[in-house]
C-alpha cells in the first residue's frame, strides 16, 4: 500500500510542477494549485497514520470496553504516554474493530489502568466512561482531546443468561 501512495503523490507532484512551469494559468490559479496540494499533504498523511494503526490522539468515546494498556512511564527524555486499545459501544452493542489511543501520561489514570488490567487478567471485563473535564473554557468542550477527559472505569455487568 505505501508504494501505491509513494506512486500517487510523486504523480500529483509532478502534475503540479508541468501545470506550474508550462502552463499559461494566471498566477493566482497557479497559487491555489499550490496551496491545494499542499493542504492534500497533510490530509494523506492524517490519513496514512490511520491506516498504519498509530494510536490516535483523538477523545476517547464516552462508552468503551478496555481490551489493553501499556504504560510509557515519563523520563528525563519524554513526557510519557498511556496506550490503550478499546472497544467503542455504539448503540449498546460493541464496536467491529478495536481501536488504539494515546493518552498524555497521567499518575491517576496510570494507577487506574493498572488496577483495570489486574482485573482484566483475572477475567472481569472493564467498561469505561468519559466525561468532559468541568472548567475547559471556550469551544473546547464540543469536541474534547483525549487530554480533556475525565476517564472512569468499573466492571462490567455479568450478562443474565435466560432459565431453560
Amino acid at each position: 500500500m505505501t508504494p501505491t501512495l509513494a506512486l500517487v503523490a510523486a504523480a500529483l507532484a509532478a502534475l503540479c510542477l508541468f501545470a506550474l512551469l508550462w502552463s499559461h494559468w494566471p498566477a493566482w490559479l497557479k497559487t491555489l494549485l499550490v496551496v491545494a496540494v499542499a493542504a492534500f499533504y497533510f490530509v494523506a498523511y492524517d490519513a496514512v497514520l490511520a491506516v498504519w494503526g498509530v494510536p490516535s490522539r483523538d477523545a476517547l468515546p464516552e462508552r468503551f470496553v478496555l481490551l489493553a494498556a501499556v504504560i510509557e512511564e515519563p523520563t528525563a527524555k519524554t513526557s510519557g504516554a498511556l496506550y490503550v486499545w478499546l472497544n467503542a459501544i455504539e448503540d449498546g452493542k460493541p464496536a467491529a474493530q478495536p481501536r488504539a489511543y494515546r493518552l498524555p501520561y497521567a499518575k491517576d489514570l496510570h494507577a487506574l489502568l493498572n488496577e483495570a488490567m489486574k482485573k482484566a487478567r483475572q477475567g472481569v471485563s472493564q467498561l469505561g466512561t468519559t466525561e468532559p473535564k468541568p472548567g475547559k473554557a471556550g469551544l473546547s468542550w464540543l469536541r474534547p482531546g483525549s487530554d480533556e477527559q475525565n476517564v472512569k472505569l468499573r466492571d462490567l455487568p455479568r450478562a443474565q443468561l435466560p432459565e431453560k
